[in-house]
């Protein structure tokens, strides 16, 4: 009788392992599609292991080329010697391209057109490189791509942590409506974000909170925590979420990222507010990939 028992508690334990383990290995392969589809958009042409150039326009003409004696210097092995001029006049920005430049907007080769329109500003190629213009707070600035750049064809992939579903946290939100966070980036310019809440969690006994911004629908949060020291990157992590029907939302570290910084010195990261530096070491994500 008791053998017949102890058989049954056995393939009852032994069911339990497989759901276990399958529910597990579900999961890691989710995950591992998720950062399949993170590597292939860092590598994408409108990816970040692309970025060749960041430079700031002074009002007037700012002329751009491969020549040295060009405002904006281009790579000199993939640019003509001189593109034409780009004129900040009064938020307007105009490309002015040279008689011979070869840039195009699309198959159509530009002359001169405003390249800051609202909306999407446009994207001008010439060779392999590709750029447009970003604004930061008042200031405008030419972000360029390089489509065979020594940072795209030196990526090996990113180091992560091993899967845990500790890391796996269901959060409250705890809305806050009509407060703002102050966020700066690396430039030092800082801007007052809308912070829908804040997201309180629990990990081995002790509360932690993070403040996000964007939408309940579409979460940001930007954080830092005691692995930035060694481990992961030294000014801090991303992580996206999305507040549930029922008011909380999955906080899943094991999807935490690099920011742009770690793979480029052309962007412009913003960094974690202090409120958002946990006294915690989330050791799950992705790991350093680099500092710029």
């Amino acid at each position: 009788m008791k053998r017949h028992i102890y058989k049954i508690l056995g393939l009852a334990a032994g069911l339990f392992l497989v759901a276990f383990n399958s529910h597990d290995d579900a999961y890691e392969e989710q995950l591992r599609q998720w950062h399949e589809k993170r590597i292939e958009s860092l590598k994408a042409e409108t990816g970040w292991l692309n970025l060749a150039g960041l430079f700031w326009l002074k009002e007037g003409t700012n002329t751009f080329g491969g020549a040295e004696k060009n405002d904006i210097l281009f790579p000199a092995d993939k640019s003509k010697p001189f593109l034409g001029e780009i004129v900040l006049h009064k938020d307007k920005v105009t490309l002015k391209a040279a008689p011979d430049a070869q840039i195009f907007n699309g198959d159509q080769q530009a002359t001169e057109l405003d390249i800051l329109p609202e909306g999407k500003p446009v994207t001008l190629k010439h060779g392999p490189l590709r750029w447009f213009i970003i604004k930061r707070g008042d200031k405008y600035a030419v972000r360029l791509r390089d489509l065979e750049s020594e940072f795209l064809k030196g990526f090996t992939g990113i180091e992560r942590y091993p899967v845990q579903d500790k890391w796996r946290v269901k959060a409250q939100f705890v809305p806050t409506k009509g407060r703002t966070v102050s966020i700066t980036d690396i430039t030092g310019r800082t801007d007052d974000q809308v912070s829908p809440g804040k997201l309180v969690f629990t990990v081995d006994g002790k509360e932690y909170n993070l403040d996000a911004v964007g939408r309940p629908e579409n979460l940001f949060i930007i954080f830092a925590d005691q692995t930035n020291k060694h481990e992961t990157y030294g000014s801090g992590r991303f992580l996206y979420s999305s507040v549930e029907p029922d008011g909380t939302a999955w906080l899943d570290f094991n999807k935490a990222i690099n920011p742009p910084c770690a793979f480029s010195p052309y962007a412009t990261c913003p960094l974690p507010p202090k409120q958002n530096k946990l006294t915690l070491a989330v050791s799950a994500g992705e790991k350093r990939y680099g500092e710029h």
